[in-house]
């Protein structure tokens, strides 16, 4: 990334909003503008397990060499007639030079998919039930510092949100929280986690990053998989991005999959926010994240998503565009083509025609009748005002298609839609 680029990223993320406190602002100027003020990125935090990985150092070591503009056409060319992609090939396939190579890509994509899960698409809905944070990561919309309506659901709300999308027909929830352990407790999401079992038959979390005996703990509540964002691999956007919190501790964060598998869960998903840092690098650094991961640990299930920057309430100028379409149908045919047993999630963020079309070449998951704010599913669901006080959302989303409406449009472009694909003995 050029000097000028990271200064246009930093006018963008870095704004002051009028609804800040004097002494907010004070202390969010004080980190932003001294950097001796903050912590080190690298340096583990009371309580944070350290497991002692060879994996970040393997992935940083070929991204710290990855130059992107070293690729030519015949390198391209060469990664798509292999049958086994190596990590070479992974690069050239990510490279400006794939650019020409699009629709072969995506041919070949197409079949990759096709060969390893026909022509199916997996739904599932988020559940936010928390939106307080104790981070400060400047392009979210629930971070420390943005005015927002923080609430916290109690079990019976959280239960009345689960029965009104249970009852839609949806059979897989992902449970998400702000990061703060302080208002969403390892026990307050254990026992959401509980409740979500009576009404679903897939469980999975998107909270902040546990210990080993944590993940276990979830895992014993019915948790079967964990998504944790890495956001950009990049450690010096990193620290200019994440500026307080738990959630600043790189190495940390990075181990969280691998500690989610020590603790007993069937399969982890990992995901740059493709925008914050150069898009190929962090691209890269995602696949070989997964990739080295299920190299040690076989029976995992693997899953890859592909979020970009969105909107956040008080920041409008977050430009989902950083990365363009183009960019990111790349991006997702060369996980397809080096990763064809993975699973691929395109989220809400992106338009309705790209989740269409994108579902036909690679992708295998997608959600549908989604909310990132907290406890209006059953305004949304049913049209009906609901009775608890609704938290403000993480970020705006693109595709705002019920359950019902996704379900119909997947059979109409020729998918099967499928809720569920394991069975517990």
């Amino acid at each position: 990334m050029n000097k000028d680029s990271e200064r246009k990223m930093d006018n963008n993320y870095f704004i002051d909003s009028a609804k800040l406190s004097k002494e907010a602002l004070a202390k969010k100027h004080e980190l932003e503008n001294n950097p001796a003020s903050r912590a080190d990125i690298m340096a583990y935090l009371p309580g944070m397990e350290q497991i002692n990985s060879d994996i970040a150092s393997k992935v940083l070591a070929e991204v710290e060499s990855y130059d992107p503009d070293s690729y030519t056409a015949a390198d391209v060319q060469r990664a798509l007639d292999h049958t086994n992609r190596t990590v070479e090939d992974l690069k050239a396939l990510l490279s400006p030079a794939a650019d020409a190579f699009l629709e072969k890509m995506a041919e070949l994509s197409r079949l990759e998919t096709q060969n390893h899960f026909g022509n199916t698409v997996y739904l599932f809905t988020p559940l936010y039930i928390a939106n307080y944070c104790e981070n400060y990561c400047v392009y979210c919309g629930f971070n420390c510092y943005n005015d927002i309506r923080r609430v916290r659901l109690d079990m019976d709300q959280i239960e009345n949100e689960m029965k009104i999308i249970a009852e839609s027909g949806m059979e897989e929830v992902l449970i998400l929280t702000g990061e703060s352990r302080s208002m969403s407790s390892l026990e307050y999401i254990g026992e959401a986690c509980k409740l979500a079992r009576k009404y679903f038959r897939m469980v999975g979390v998107e909270v902040y990053p546990l210990n080993v005996d944590e993940y276990r703990y979830l895992h014993e509540c019915g948790v079967d998989y964990v998504t944790v964002f890495q956001e950009t691999y990049d450690k010096v956007r990193f620290e200019k991005l994440h500026l307080r919190g738990h959630k600043r501790v790189w190495p940390y964060r990075f181990d969280s999959q691998e500690r989610a598998l020590m603790g007993g869960m069937r399969g982890v998903a990992f995901a740059a926010l493709l925008g914050l840092s150069d898009f190929r690098h962090d691209a890269l650094a995602t696949a070989l994240h997964a990739y080295f991961i299920q190299r040690k640990y076989p029976q995992a299930e693997i899953s890859l998503s592909c979020p970009r920057l969105r909107p956040i309430i008080n920041n409008e100028k977050i430009n989902p565009l950083d990365v363009s379409e183009r960019r990111l149908c790349q991006i997702l045919c060369a996980y397809r083509l080096f990763l064809p047993f993975a699973g691929i999630t395109v989220s809400s963020r992106e338009s309705k025609s790209f989740r269409n079309g994108i579902v036909k070449i690679a992708a295998t998951k997608i959600s549908a009748g989604v909310s990132t704010g907290i406890g209006d599913h059953e305004s949304k669901y049913t049209g009906k005002n609901a009775e608890t006080a609704e938290g403000d959302e993480q970020f705006e989303i693109n595709d705002s298609r019920s359950f019902k409406k996704m379900y119909e449009d997947m059979s109409e472009e020729g998918m099967q839609p499928v809720l569920n694909d394991y069975i517990y003995l």
